[in-house]
């Protein structure tokens, strides 16, 4: 590592400079698959306003009086259905892509992960780039569609640091991809290898967006609007692969009273199963990584809805998570937006 070599004074801190950071920033998971962790967890996750926009004086009695004490059991039994020996799988996963891209960019930067909830923090990631002599950092949300609920909520964190921060790097940040051509072939490529590899021929294949409140819209999120481009861009590559596969979109992990995004992905499943469906492959292309909202709601739970409603074929397909396709995605975005610095 470069070192500062104007003179100093004997005792003058060392202090490292000209490195390349890149944080590697996915949204968050429980320490542990029980109650307590899980607790902690969703008072962090649900008291961001960027997350739930109700008025703070309406929505913090709700969920400290309700939500907390009833919600974090039920939660820590799914999170402990998809628990592994390397812990909670969207924490593996991403510390997993890190790794890999940190070997795929070699010396040229140096790459962590954080959580934008619970750990490894944001603030003390870029406290250790900081650190390790980083005078340019790439804060990279691992969000393809642009929601103020995750991709801005991610800057906010970023700029909570800045704030509390006196020596600061030159910054950057990776915008959404749900577009770009090298997420929508990775998608097709590894999609299109999951589902050759059944022992069954798919009649759908449902790509299951996360959903949102159906007011974002109204408000100017542009979530909605890239998910559906990113499946309209996915079934053209598919029309030409797998003509006879037809393609649908859907949302889940509906919340509350409040209108959702739709049409909503259980709903959905229901429905083509009572209507003669009975082959069907799931993916999740907001995911970069699984979690409990792949692992559990839509393999476990979607599962349950499709065959209970008369299907017989369910195939859960997996996210991109660190594998070739995925990582070779993920190291061109990033080398596009460090244009200059590497």
């Amino acid at each position: 590592m470069e070192r500062m070599q104007s003179k100093m004074p004997g005792d003058h801190p060392t202090i490292l400079t000209g490195k390349v950071g890149v944080l590697v920033v996915n949204l968050g998971t429980p320490d542990a698959p029980d109650a307590r962790s899980v607790k902690r967890y969703l008072k962090q996750f649900l008291s961001d306003r960027r997350v739930v926009e109700i008025p703070a004086l309406l929505w913090q009695p709700i969920l400290r009086g309700i939500i907390l004490n009833t919600r974090p059991k039920k939660s820590a039994h799914a999170y402990a259905q998809v628990w592994s020996e390397d812990g909670s799988p969207l924490a593996a996963i991403t510390k997993a892509q890190a790794r890999a891209l940190q070997a795929r960019l070699g010396d040229a930067a140096i790459v962590r992960h954080a959580m934008r909830y619970q750990s490894p923090a944001m603030a003390d990631e870029l406290d250790a780039l900081l650190a390790a002599g980083c005078e340019r950092i790439l804060v990279a949300p691992l969000y393809p569609h642009y929601s103020g609920a995750t991709t801005a909520s991610a800057l906010d964190a970023v700029a909570d640091w800045i704030k509390a921060r006196r020596r600061l790097p030159a910054l950057r940040t990776l915008p959404p991809y749900h577009d770009d051509p090298a997420y929508i072939g990775a998608l097709h490529a590894d999609l299109s290898r999951q589902i050759d590899t059944l022992d069954f021929v798919p009649e759908l294949l449902l790509l299951s967006y996360h959903g949102m409140p159906e007011r974002t819209l109204h408000l100017g999120d542009p979530y909605h609007c890239h998910c559906r481009k990113t499946s309209r861009l996915v079934a053209e590559r598919f029309a030409a692969s797998h003509p006879s596969l037809r393609i649908e979109t859907t949302f889940q992990s509906r919340f509350g009273r409040a209108k959702w995004l739709e049409p909503a992905t259980d709903a959905v499943l229901i429905a083509e199963g009572q209507k003669g469906t009975r082959a069907i492959a799931i993916a999740a292309p907001g995911f970069s990584a699984d979690c409990l909202e792949t692992l559990e709601e839509l393999a476990i739970r979607g599962r349950d809805d499709f065959i209970a409603a008369g299907g017989t074929h369910f195939a859960a397909l997996a996210c991109l998570n660190a594998g070739n396709e995925g990582m070779a995605m993920i190291e061109a975005l990033v080398r596009r937006e460090l244009a200059g610095w590497l």
